[in-house]
């Protein structure tokens, strides 16, 4: 499924805040390896971005969660969204980049890139929702911005650096 098109019902539009929910939990993921995987003498600006990543990652997902909840439909199972997900998004592993800074701001662009599709093909639909069209857009436009800050953040660290 393609954020690209206009999204035009309830179960379209619960696949694809399906699809967000996976995304965050890859970035958490990722975050956490890479906070594991690090050296006891992390740098403390490193050790808390990751940190702050995993933490918002599992706000994403929360907030995600109750949009699908207010929609009334059937989830699709897990397994089936992951391997969108895996196919569309998770074409790297998190030791496939130079350097955790390098992969914390492709998770947050990517991130960004999807809420920004699934915004626009929303914003380009004329179909009636169960949820109020004006708090979803808003909730998603929220999730886009912490993203794009979070982009900024890994960006002036690797400025710095």
């Amino acid at each position: 499924m393609s954020v690209g098109h206009r999204v035009t019902s309830d179960d379209q539009l619960a696949r694809l805040l399906q699809i967000g929910i996976v995304l965050e939990e890859v970035v958490e993921a990722r975050a956490y390896h890479h906070y594991r995987s690090l050296d006891a003498d992390l740098d403390e600006e490193i050790e808390t971005l990751l940190s702050d990543a995993a933490a918002e990652s599992a706000q994403h997902r929360e907030r995600l969660e109750a949009l699908i909840e207010g929609l009334g439909v059937e989830s699709v199972p897990f397994d089936e969204i992951e391997s969108l997900v895996e196919a569309r998004y998770g074409r790297t592993q998190p030791d496939d980049f130079d350097g955790v800074l390098y992969d914390q701001l492709c998770n947050e662009e990517t991130a960004y890139k999807f809420y920004d599709d699934l915004i626009t093909a929303i914003e380009e639909s004329d179909a009636e929702f169960s949820l109020d069209r004006a708090e979803l857009l808003d909730t998603l436009r929220t999730i886009r911005q912490e993203e794009a800050d979070g982009a900024r953040e890994v960006t002036e660290i690797m400025e710095r650096r």
